[in-house]
């Protein structure tokens, strides 16, 4: 396991050999997931909400259904620069180049998303990672995370590590409001206390 936080080269250089390194529009698995990451939020409709690690936009598009504004933002400019193809006719969705936490929007918002984002990062950088989303959530917002159970070697951090060191770094600042547990991946949903 890496022994620090994945820098930006680490994702350029995936997204220079790959446009698609994690099969996002074809894989099955990621469409199961989904599809069950989008049934597990508890309302119809957000206001505002952000995807943290957007990748090339394929959930983002979905998500976009269930809300006013999305806001996706990615460390990496070549998986935007694909974001923005796929969702340019959606208005009401916008990208931005970021890496997080030293670099996060201001919100609010009511909606955090965290997909498969959280392993990338080292301990102490997740614990600055639940300071960023505190920062950046609306009073009552709901933070849904959700991550891969499988071997990481190249991560700091596998996806149960991942969570339960951002979940210890929340404390009671948020509660937990739904988890499910599936043989390839995990949601954990939270709202701000």
């Amino acid at each position: 396991m890496a022994a620090t936080s994945l820098d930006a080269g680490y994702f350029d250089r995936l997204y220079a050999a790959d446009a698609d390194p994690w099969r996002f529009e074809t894989s099955a698995y990621e469409d199961a997931k989904y599809a069950a990451t989008l049934r597990a939020l508890p309302r119809a409709r957000y206001r505002s909400a952000i995807e943290v690690g957007c990748s090339i936009g394929v959930l983002t598009e979905r998500l976009a259904a269930r809300c006013d504004a999305v806001l996706g933002i990615d460390v990496a400019e070549a998986a935007l620069v694909q974001a923005r193809q796929r969702c340019a006719a959606l208005t009401h969705v916008r990208f931005v180049q970021a890496y997080m936490p030293a670099e996060h929007p201001a919100g609010p918002f009511d909606l955090i998303l965290l997909s498969e984002v959280l392993y990338y990062f080292d301990r102490p950088t997740v614990a600055a990672m639940a300071d960023a989303v505190l920062a950046m959530a609306g009073s009552g917002a709901d933070i849904m995370l959700v991550h891969w159970l499988g071997p990481t070697p190249d991560y700091p951090l596998n996806g149960d590590e991942a969570v339960t060191a951002f979940l210890n770094a929340l404390g009671e600042r948020a509660v937990i409001t739904f988890q499910r547990r599936e043989a390839e991946y995990r949601l954990d949903r939270l709202r701000i206390a």
